[in-house]
């Protein structure tokens, strides 16, 4: 079985692949892994209809690098961006493949762990955006949000920093301070990390709260997908209906 990665942004998409593969190497011995392929777009590219609103075009711009992904073997996919996921949602055609939902992988874990009020940190994108506010009260769990100021803060250094490989000591305590408020003001037992990117800046050692990485999570159900210990996924994109 072969595993396709659908990147929008490298960093996150690395450690994806990089998550992926070192599952491998602790189950089934050195240097063997399931087979994955990755396909990436420059993100740039798309970033226009991303600022317009315009998930119809993001969408098919997406679905192409699924189509790429279908034409080299793969049999499922995952795509290893949250905000992505707005676009991946949208009614259309169906995905040329189907693939792992990654604001449900995230969602289940949460339920997994017994949290019930999660803070929730991404682009401004998935912060105003509707596949957390779906996924996490679909397992019955309370979204929060940071206010507008702290909104900025994250988009911003998610945008000029994390996303060009840039984690500055000064970008961690600022988001360090942020999940601290949402714990003792808001009342969060975990976060949510689901810009892809944040977890190589924000780690459990740091973090005031028990956190969701998004990435890694992902990773690790596409790795169970290839080795059969979790069902092959069915959604081939649009809206996700309620379990």
């Amino acid at each position: 079985m072969r595993f396709g990665i659908l990147a929008h942004s490298a960093e996150g998409a690395a450690l994806c692949f990089l998550t992926f593969c070192r599952e491998g190497f602790r189950e089934l011995g050195p240097h063997m892994h399931p087979d994955v392929m990755l396909d990436c777009e420059a993100m740039g590219r798309i970033l226009p209809a991303w600022d317009a609103g315009d998930h119809a075009a993001v969408r098919a711009f997406l679905a192409q690098s699924i189509e790429r992904l279908a034409n080299g073997g793969c049999d499922y996919f995952a795509c290893p961006d949250n905000t992505a996921h707005i676009a991946l949602e949208v009614a259309g055609p169906d995905l040329p493949l189907p693939g792992l939902n990654i604001g449900d992988v995230v969602a289940d874990e949460a339920a997994r762990l017994g949290m019930t009020r999660v803070g929730v940190l991404g682009t401004r994108f998935t912060m105003n955006g509707p596949v957390y506010r779906r996924a996490l009260p679909s397992v019955g769990i309370e979204p929060v949000y940071a206010n507008e100021s702290e909104r900025a803060d994250i988009d911003r250094i998610i945008f000029d920093e994390l996303v060009e490989g840039v984690f500055s000591e000064p970008s961690r305590r600022r988001y360090v301070e942020i999940i601290d408020r949402l714990k003792r003001e808001e009342d969060c037992d975990g976060v949510a990390l689901v810009c892809t990117e944040i977890p190589l800046l924000i780690t459990p050692d740091v973090s005031p709260l028990p956190i969701l990485d998004s990435t890694r999570l992902l990773a690790r159900a596409a790795f169970d997908v290839a080795t059969g210990k979790r069902p092959f996924p069915t959604w081939r994109g649009g809206p996700v209906e309620a379990s």
